[in-house]
């Protein structure tokens, strides 16, 4: 795990007499800033401007310097947007003489943690780095807001699982000043909610998305290539031998390549990497690689999934990707894998995560994937999140008085129902739920999420198919698929929560609008699920990039018209637009059908694999030790989804993963601090406990 640490205010001996282990210095004085971790010498950029103005920039940003210096300065007028309009994915920090400034982004793949400390502020881009300094308690009241609503933001505030430790919200800035303040501030324009800006039109708000993504693959391909090291050098005691025995796992491959799922997200940053014009991903010579193949593209083959053995969803998304990998430009390889690859597999391995998160329990199956892939591998994740419309997105069109914009959406959901007159009752049913959304209130929404979640969620029933999600997402806020689980004290506390959000005047922040409220928590709380991911199925000398939550693309995404994104098969509409701008047609049949199906079959499939571990993590759980579950109810509920129970999975893999995550949590030894005369991290005890 890589991280960047710093403080500002803080009193000078305590500034002194500790730092963090095995950490480099960028710059020093009262207000000093670290790098830890495996960072490359590419990943981190220092430009200074007049007087003591300067910047770190960790990540990839496909800025030139003068680019950034023009920016900091903007920014130290007051302009704290200009150090986020870079194309790529980064953190900045800059500092104006004893003020420091550093925005997290916009979707919160790259978070910023601050909390107090010895008179002054110390932040990161990690929360348990925090935590160990401060000696933080763990915050159960934050678990089990995170278990109950967990795309909530008013459940979850900005805490995290560490008590004292803030999360800075996406499109948010940290701005700290001499003598210890702080405070939190957004940097994107609002609109009034009066008199908006007119829309974008369609095919400029479609150009604007197919300019941001080719930028930010062409920023990935303009970095440096990078190389596995291949011997670590000298090792007292150890020879060649016995230093290649110790490595764990495949190395990537050096260069650059991209998953090619099949899905239309993947293929669109495989095909758009193979097509840019300069240096190619894959060098040739290095591998398998051919004449001609300039990127190194990954298909995942899952030998156990019902789907891809019966000709189903998963035959037709590999169908798909070997039809994509017969460009030249592709060297394709197909990574099958059995049982041993299926979720839940290896729960007792891996590495700990900042926070807890779903992945977790497919981090063994991601890894397998992952380690037939490149030094830099890109991945679509995030997609779904930034071009397809939530449901609520229809409670805004009627908002709008756009009424004609809902035929299209909702004869789509008649047709997914089935036929016969339940068919025929689906528009009326979708368009009084959007209705109701529409006319009430944020505050009320909170209240009767509160209300719910005292009611036993008798309301929180597996959804039917795709009609059922929708109509569940049609609401202000919503219980999480893991609440059935919890105690009623932990659901009453977070009901606390609730209604206290409520209770404020106007409800809290809110835009008046639930399409946009809903779908910028959705992109959070996913984007915070990719950060676990790509902690949890790291492979050694490998970065993950998911360019579709670039600040740049989640902007671009954000300009479409709110009639586009609601129409059946919008995704695959703008990406195959994109494809078409950059020079790519061809494209195979079935492009942009969705495979939820496989995804959940696979799920079910590692449940009956591994149920005698899942139960027996639920045998003595710390969960129910902090007053969170029942662990006979979870053992039940585990034993019953793996018979083919009808029982939200997505939760129950909330549970585990957390109960993962807490065991890892606590068995941890050792801190990310050291002080002068202490170099040695196993004697300093972890101050995070339950």
């Amino acid at each position: 795990m890589r991280w960047l640490v710093g403080w500002a205010g803080a009193a000078a001996s305590a500034a002194r007499d500790i730092q963090p282990l095995g950490a480099h210095l960028l710059w020093e004085g009262p207000d000093p800033l670290w790098a830890v971790g495996d960072w490359r010498p590419d990943e981190i950029r220092l430009v200074y401007a007049d007087g003591d103005t300067h910047l770190a920039v960790f990540g990839y940003c496909g800025a030139d310097d003068e680019t950034l210096r023009r920016s900091l300065v903007s920014a130290r007028a007051g302009a704290l947007r200009q150090l986020t309009t870079w194309p790529g994915s980064y953190t900045a920090v800059a500092r104006f003489g004893r003020r420091t400034v550093i925005p997290a982004d916009l979707a919160g793949t790259r978070p910023v943690f601050h909390t107090a400390w010895a008179g002054g502020t110390a932040y990161a881009t990690a929360a348990l780095p925090l935590a160990d300094l401060t000696e933080a308690q763990l915050d159960v009241a934050h678990l089990a807001a995170q278990l109950a609503c967990p795309e909530a933001p008013e459940a979850v505030g900005d805490g995290t699982p560490y008590r004292g430790v803030r999360r800075v919200p996406p499109g948010h800035a940290l701005r700290l000043r001499e003598g210890g303040s702080r405070d939190v501030l957004g940097y994107e324009p609002t609109a009034p909610l009066v008199v908006a800006a007119p829309p974008v039109e369609r095919e400029a708000a479609v150009a604007g998305v197919r300019d941001a993504l080719v930028e930010a693959v062409r920023t990935r391909l303009a970095a440096p290539r990078h190389a596995p090291a291949r011997d670590a050098g000298p090792v007292p005691g150890m020879g060649p031998a016995d230093r290649r025995a110790a490595r764990v796992g495949p190395e990537p491959a050096p260069g650059v390549g991209a998953d090619l799922s099949g899905g239309s997200a993947s293929a669109t940053l495989a095909l758009l990497a193979a097509g840019l014009p300069g240096m190619p991903g894959t060098v040739y010579g290095t591998g398998a690689t051919l004449a001609g193949e300039r990127l190194l593209a990954v298909t995942f083959n899952d030998l156990t999934a019902a789907g891809t053995a019966a000709g189903g969803a998963g035959a037709a998304e590999l169908d798909r990707a070997r039809i994509i990998a017969e460009n030249p430009r592709l060297h394709h390889v197909v990574v099958a894998a059995g049982e041993e690859a299926l979720p839940y597999a290896e729960l007792e391995n891996g590495p700990l995560t900042d926070e807890p998160g779903p992945a977790l329990v497919t981090a063994a199956r991601h890894r397998h994937r992952l380690a037939a892939g490149s030094a830099d591998h890109l991945t679509g994740h995030g997609a779904r999140q930034v071009l397809d419309a939530h449901p609520a997105r229809l409670a805004d069109l009627l908002l709008d008085r756009r009424r004609r914009h809902l035929l299209r959406p909702v004869t789509a959901l008649a047709k997914a129902s089935g036929g016969g007159s339940r068919a025929m009752r689906v528009p009326f049913t979708v368009y009084r739920a959007a209705r109701r959304l529409a006319r009430t209130s944020y505050p009320e929404g909170l209240a009767g999420a509160a209300v719910l979640l005292r009611s036993q969620l008798d309301e929180t029933a597996p959804t039917d198919g795709a009609l059922g999600a929708s109509l569940a997402a049609l609401s202000w806020c919503r219980p999480g698929p893991a609440a059935r689980w919890l105690t009623g004290e932990a659901l009453a506390e977070v009901s606390i929560r609730l209604e206290a959000v409520a209770a404020r005047p106007r409800g809290g922040a809110t835009t008046g609008r639930p399409g946009e409220q809903l779908a910028r928590a959705v992109l959070a709380r996913h984007a915070a699920d990719h950060r676990v991911f790509e902690q949890a199925a790291e492979v050694r000398h490998q970065r993950l990039h998911a360019p579709f939550y670039d600040n740049q693309v989640v902007r671009a995404c954000q300009a479409l018209p709110e009639s586009l994104r609601v129409q059946p098969g919008a995704r695959a509409e703008v990406l195959r637009t994109v494809l078409d701008g950059a020079g790519v047609r061809g494209l195979p049949p079935g492009w942009g059908a969705t495979t939820h199906g496989s995804h959940t079959d696979s799920v079910r499939s590692g449940l009956r694999a591994y149920v005698s571990d899942i139960v027996g993590l639920f045998d003595a759980p710390l969960l129910a030790d902090a007053g969170l579950i029942e662990a006979r109810v979870v053992r039940k509920a585990v034993r019953a989804a793996a018979q083919g129970e009808l029982l939200p999975l997505d939760g129950l893999a909330e549970l585990v993963s957390t109960e993962i995550w807490l065991r890892r949590l606590l068995t941890r030894r050792g801190s990310c601090w050291t002080a002068e005369g202490n170099r040695d991290p196993r004697a300093v005890t972890s101050g995070v406990s339950l």
